[in-house]
């Protein structure tokens, strides 16, 4: 059987490759979720894997640890196998912050994913939106431009530059 992988990437220190078994080697936890899909109403399915926090913590994402707020300027985007995507923040599953059991699920009612590739699973979600099936790529990233000029409110006149 041929295992699917998802690439860890951006801001890390230790960028990797991984796959379900490799999910195995950080404590598990089990989510019970309910969730409302559009195309096929509410979901009930029980996940176990890894917190997507341990994992990415694990990996040494590129913040200052001493500069708390530092964290805040950095997102996480998750892509599936069909080019669905999810961001998050980093404050949503930072235990400093909103702490949210966000999993890197690598079972499914019972169903190992080793072929299919982990699920990201948001219990906290009322939506199943942000559920991603066969994850392929988690980018962390925090160097997104905060230097970018802020566009002129319209009806309002713009500072000129000296």
């Amino acid at each position: 059987m041929l295992l699917a992988e998802l690439a860890l990437t951006g801001d890390l220190v230790r960028p990797a490759r991984l796959t379900v078994p490799d999910l195995l080697g950080w404590p598990q936890h089990v989510a019970d979720v309910s969730f409302e899909c559009a195309t096929s109403g509410v979901q009930h399915h029980r996940f176990t894997g890894p917190r997507l926090y341990d994992v990415l913590a694990d990996a040494g994402p590129g913040f200052d640890p001493v500069r708390r707020k530092d964290r805040l300027r950095f997102l996480i985007a998750v892509t599936g196998t069909d080019g669905h995507h999810a961001l998050l923040s980093w404050a949503e599953i930072d235990p400093d912050f909103a702490h949210a059991p966000v999993l890197l699920a690598g079972t499914v009612d019972g169903t190992p994913l080793d072929a299919a590739g982990p699920q990201l699973v948001l219990p906290q979600d009322r939506c199943g939106a942000r559920h991603i099936s066969g994850i392929t790529a988690i980018r962390v990233d925090g160097a997104y431009g905060f230097d970018a000029p802020v566009p002129a409110t319209p009806g309002r006149a713009s500072a000129a530059a000296p």
